[in-house]
Formats: C-alpha cells, structure tokens, sequence
C-alpha cells in the first residue's frame, strides 16, 4: 500500500530508466506524471498509485513529474479506466502489503483488510514459543499463514483453501517470499491429512461470514469483482457452526481457534462455542466492533 504523505514534491531529476526513454523522441510522448496526474478523474493518491505500479518510480518522483514512454502512459490510461468502472485499486496494482510482506493478489483472491492484518497480529499473541503446528483455513492469497510463517519459522504452517484458484495465488506467494508454507486443496478443515487430528496448536481463519441474503447490498465493487466464496455463507453463521462441531478434534489438549467474525455477529457466535468444551472469547477491532472469537479448546 502506498499511502499519500505530506512531504513537499521531489523536484529532482527522473531516474535514469525513465529519462532515457524521455530523451528518445521515437520513445516517448513526453507526457509528465503530473500532467497524468492532472488529467486523470481518479482521486489523485489512486492515479498516483498507478502511475507508480507502472513506473516503478517512487512518489517523489512521480508527484514532482517524471517523462513516461508511450508504452507506460498507455497503460496507466488503461488502469484508470478499469478503476473508473469499479475495478479494485489493490487487483490494478497486482499487490498488497499485509503486515510484514508484500503480497501479489487478483481476482482469483479476496483482498486482505485492515481487520485480517489485526487477526493475525492477534493469533501471534496467542501462539506459543518454540515448536507448534498452524493450519490456517481458508488461506486465499496466503496472507495469514505466510505472516505467520515469516514471524516464526520454527512453526509447521499449514494451510487449505477450497479454491484451486486461490491455492495457485498462495503458492506463488510462498515461492516468492521463499517461506515454507505447506497448501492442501479442499473443503474447510477435510482438506489436513487426518494423522493431525489431535496435534493441531492453532487453527486460524478468515470464513466467509457474510449472509447470503446482504449478498445484493454489497458494494458493486465488491459483488463484481472479489470471490463470493471467500465473502457468503448461507445466514452468516454456517462456517463457525461448522468450527464449534469440528474444530477441537483437529486441536490438541489447550490449543486454540482464532478467527474473525462478522460485525454484530458476536453474541450469536460465542452463543454458538459457550458450553461445548471450547473457552471462548469476543473481542473487537480498532474501531470498537466485534471481529473476532478466540476459543481455547478445554482440556
């Protein structure tokens, strides 16, 4: 993510790569960043995002005008466009930061949010030092399981996802990030090797939580572009029942479910693990809204 800052333009010269181009009448058409910048009907921190995925420059020098070939001002028209017809800004870009890495991500996976980021900041508080199996469900584009990886490589991670799709955005993510995350392709838990069950330390994940019925009042940039499977779910609570029958067999003695839960959904939720040899716990996000339920497995 590349947010707008308040430092003052950077009026130095383009970098070498780009002024070369510029130099090239045959080349270039001399079009400057800030005249793109201009022009654009895009908020000016999106055009200038995109400006800089194609470019590759940095905001200093895109904010202070750098020259584009006609190859890359091309492109940037193109993007904007897609962004002016509701495409995501993070698909345009072709990447994510979450956490401490950088993440490619399309359409084939949902974009991680701000509240995923906080999920896993939670499960690395709970997870305990030194040796420990995670098998994170419902991977997506493997943000969860590689940032848990990436903070400790002495654990075994794991992770499944329904989606070949996802799992193939997954994997590259982990070949790139060159961390040793393990992907099973199947349904929900179903997808683990069964001679785990009992030895799991942390099981996390991000469901789908969203009713089927809200499906429609979504926004149009979600409903057209981001995977329903990774969003809906029958009536918002189908995956944590699903969690509350399956998941302590897959735990062992103390281990412990992180996951996230819908705004709202926190009463029915606890409601759902209160009572049937899990210890769960609600808890809220940054802006004071339940989002997330630990359930400590009872010994």
């Amino acid at each position: 993510m590349c947010p707008m800052t308040d430092a003052a333009p950077d009026h130095r010269t383009p970098n070498s790569t780009v002024a070369a181009l510029a130099a090239d009448g045959s080349r270039s058409t001399e079009d400057e960043s800030v005249r793109l910048l201009r022009r654009s009907q895009l908020p000016p921190h999106e055009a200038e995002r995109l400006i800089r995925a194609v470019t590759g420059a940095s905001r200093a020098e895109v904010v202070g005008g750098i020259l584009l070939d006609r190859r890359s001002a091309d492109e940037f028209r193109r993007l904007a466009a897609r962004r002016l017809a509701g495409e995501p800004l993070q698909y345009l870009e072709g990447t994510v930061q979450f956490g401490p890495l950088t993440l490619e991500v399309d359409r084939r996976v949902l974009i991680p949010r701000p509240e995923t980021e906080q999920l896993w900041e939670l499960a690395m508080q709970l997870l305990p030092r030194g040796s420990s199996i995670v098998v994170d469900m419902g991977t997506g584009s493997g943000c969860l399981a590689l940032a848990i990886k990436h903070e400790r490589p002495d654990a075994t991670v794991l992770a499944t996802d329904i989606s070949l799709e996802a799992v193939a955005v997954a994997r590259n993510n982990a070949a790139r990030l060159d961390l040793d995350v393990e992907f099973r392709h199947g349904n929900r838990l179903a997808a683990l090797d069964p001679s785990l069950a009992g030895s799991v330390t942390m099981i996390v994940t991000n469901p789908p939580y969203i009713p089927e019925d809200e499906w429609a009042q979504l926004p149009r940039e979600i409903r057209e572009h981001e995977p329903k499977v990774a969003l809906v779910v029958g009536d918002g609570l189908d995956m944590y029942r699903y969690l509350a029958n399956d998941a302590r067999g897959w735990l062992a003695p103390g281990g412990i479910l992180v996951t996230e839960i819908g705004a709202g959904q926190g009463e029915a939720v606890h409601r759902l693990f209160a009572g049937r040899g899990w210890k769960p716990r609600v808890s809220i996000d940054w802006t004071g809204r339940d989002r997330f339920l630990t359930a400590r497995k009872r010994t």
